[in-house]
Parts: structure tokens; sequence; C-alpha cells
């Protein structure tokens, strides 16, 4: 049984900093390349991080980049999405997927996109007060 579980969504401030967990079970996620996504309502899934299984190599989509933070702990099987300075575009439900694929310097842009990932979590939400 091959699970993902993300875990940490909460409700934060504009400007406030969170930590996303995505947790592997039934698989090694130290042998996968990893992404988070985000799916906000009535937009596209949006793939915003990753990180590559075989030298930890960590790449953003624009919309993040400088604010999150990709990064693996091998020994308890899990991935972390640190959110910093959040902003107002950043509500959504957000979605850990693993890859069998090789994600490298030449291809990870591939690997912000749906179709690399094999297995995916469930999601966690994050909102904002209103």
């Amino acid at each position: 049984q091959v699970q993902l579980v993300e875990s940490g969504g909460a409700r934060v401030q504009p400007g406030g900093s969170l930590r996303l967990s995505c947790k592997g079970s039934g698989l090694t996620l130290e042998y996968y390349a990893i992404g988070w996504f985000r799916q906000a309502p009535g937009k596209e899934r949006e793939g915003i991080a990753c990180i590559s299984s075989s030298d930890d190599s960590t790449y953003y989509a624009d919309s993040v980049k400088g604010r999150f933070t990709i990064s693996r702990d091998r020994a308890k099987n899990m991935v972390y999405l640190r959110m910093n300075n959040v902003k107002p575009e950043d509500p959504a439900v957000y979605l850990c997927a693993a890859s069998r694929g090789e994600l490298l310097d030449g291809n990870w842009r591939q690997f912000l996109t749906p179709h690399e990932y094999d297995h995916w979590g469930q999601g966690t939400q994050v909102t904002v007060p209103s």
C-alpha cells in the first residue's frame, strides 16, 4: 500500500510562515523525485517546488522562489515545504507527489507538471483569515 500524507496546513496571516510535511508510507521517498503542488479554487494545479532523489537539488516556480523551501529528511522518510512570507495568492490545497523519473538540471521544469508524477497525497489546506 503506497501512501503520501501531507500535514501542517493551517490558517496563517499574510506575511506569516508555515511548514508543510509529506510523509511516505509503502515507498521510500529518497528513491523518488518529490514535488509540491497547489490548487486554489478556480485555478489550475500549479507545481511550485521539486527536489531530486540523487542529490537533493531543488527547483522552484517563480511564484514562490525566494519564499518557499523544499527539503528532505531521508531518515524520517519525509519531505517538507517551508513557506515564508505567505502572500494573499498562496491559499490553496497543497499536495505532494512522487515521481519515478530522474530529475535533472536539464529537465526540472517538467517536474513542476502533474504528468511527471506517479503517486499523490490527498492534500493539506492552507487558508488565511477573512
